[in-house]
């Protein structure tokens, strides 16, 4: 048995809530540490951003757009 392996059948005899700190810890070291606004920070860009909404300041584009946009590298090409 692979170390990787072993290390998911040990994590998987664990309780659900181990399991989940691990998961969390497993997933920040992959994509860096937690941004670093506080929950009203966020709560403030959130009430900012659905006024800009509702005035009209900003515009909203349909999902597909959104879904296209994401899916495009910087030169406007595809991502597989």
């Amino acid at each position: 048995m692979s170390s990787k392996e072993h290390v998911i059948e040990a994590a998987l005899k664990l309780s659900e809530a181990e399991r989940l700190e691990i998961a969390e810890r497993l997933y920040e070291s992959v994509e860096g540490p937690p941004d670093s606004r506080t929950e009203e920070e966020w709560d403030q860009e959130i009430e900012r951003r659905l006024k800009a909404a509702e005035s009209g300041e900003e515009k909203a584009i349909p999902w597909e757009e959104a879904w296209r946009q994401m899916m495009e590298d910087d030169n406007g090409r595809q991502v597989p």
